[in-house]
């Protein structure tokens, strides 16, 4: 915790790597009960980011240390959960309140752990933690919206699908806040680096070895919105179908999900047929409510490409043009990939365009 909370200095300084060589070997036994176990995993993958690419990509360190490898791999196996910093640590369980009496919005939040990356890194985290706070409401709704169709209640199933609507329209707007706290430029050059993974990264071909743990090097994919059990449960829930590539990487992704957010997913996919039930209905009131959901989803993807393409794609070229800054440099080896190692602006678009081909038409 102490070398955890000083990272954004320590790495600023390159100081880290040193500090983590002294490190005494913890022991795992001594954590008690779920939240301590996800503290753990938190602290122990900010380090590893930091301990891993304190130099910049040109000088990853290709070896983590047994210090740092041997608490994180055994945490990690009790969690269920790879040993690299996933979405579920950098945002879902990072965050902490001012004033717990207050509502859950920016100016009341803080991250628990950084990067270099001062405000506009605090700003990403804590605005993709008001996104999924956003997505709350229509996760319930999904669970509302699969029991309306066993029972089955079309005036509850309308009004869950109103309300996953209202949801993934409340996520766009959330995702909104990204503009005003994020700047493009620091985000590209000097924060992106630290959710880099060692999976499909040309920095780190070999993949990263975990002292102790194993003899050959191990390979994981960074940290990515991908890893959000969101937008996975409500392609499930609203039969999206992915092209085989894009399937394939999303799927994957659901490897670095808590097990509990896998199972909820996998519940979801396996519940009856939506899509089924509505044509079945032949209820027009549904399959306008259905169309609503899916139109809103593929809006929020575009609003979402957009955004990568002004953070990425086009902070890209200024970054190159301007190396003066002490920290690691932008990652030349991800220029258009996602921290999650995909070719970004392709894979949005087709998972966009999948998206709007799931809207319904009455039959006859």
């Amino acid at each position: 915790m102490e070398i955890a909370s000083r990272l954004p200095h320590l790495i600023g300084s390159h100081q880290l790597r040193a500090q983590v060589n002294e490190m005494p070997l913890l022991n795992c036994q001594f954590l008690t009960g779920y939240r301590e176990q996800r503290l753990a995993h938190l602290v122990l993958t900010f380090i590893t980011m930091g301990y891993v690419w304190q130099d910049g990509e040109a000088q990853p360190k290709e070896v983590l240390p047994r210090t740092l490898a041997l608490p994180l791999v055994e945490v990690s196996r009790n969690l269920g959960l790879p040993p690299i910093l996933l979405h579920s640590d950098l945002v879902l369980a990072n965050w902490a309140t001012r004033n717990p009496g207050r509502p859950l919005e920016i100016r009341n939040l803080d991250p628990i752990f950084l990067f270099p990356g001062g405000e506009s890194l605090r700003g990403f985290i804590l605005v993709t933690v008001l996104v999924e706070k956003a997505a709350v409401p229509g996760i319930k709704a999904l669970v509302q919206a699969v029991n309306a169709v066993l029972l089955p209640s079309p005036d509850s199933l309308l009004q869950a699908l109103q309300r996953l609507r209202i949801s993934i329209q409340d996520i766009t707007r959330a995702l909104g806040q990204m503009h005003d706290y994020v700047d493009p430029d620091i985000f590209y050059s000097v924060i992106r680096i630290f959710f880099s993974g060692w999976k499909d990264n040309p920095a780190m071909p070999a993949g990263l070895l975990y002292e102790g743990v194993s003899k050959e090097p191990l390979n994981y994919s960074g940290a990515s919105a991908a890893q959000s059990s969101v937008l996975h449960a409500f392609d499930e829930f609203l039969g999206v179908r992915h092209s085989k590539e894009s399937a394939d990487f999303l799927h994957r992704m659901r490897d670095y999900m808590p097990p509990s957010h896998r199972a909820f997913i996998e519940e979801i996919h396996s519940a009856p047929s939506l899509r089924d039930h509505i044509l079945s209905s032949g209820n027009s009131e549904l399959l306008t409510a259905h169309n609503q959901c899916v139109e809103a989803l593929a809006a929020l993807r575009s609003y979402h490409l957009a955004m990568v393409t002004k953070y990425l794609i086009t902070a890209a070229p200024k970054a190159k043009g301007r190396r003066t800054s002490h920290l690691p440099g932008p990652p030349q080896a991800l220029e258009d990939r996602g921290t999650g190692g995909t070719a970004v602006v392709r894979f949005l678009k087709s998972v966009r365009d999948k998206t709007l081909e799931a809207i319904l038409h009455q039959s006859g």
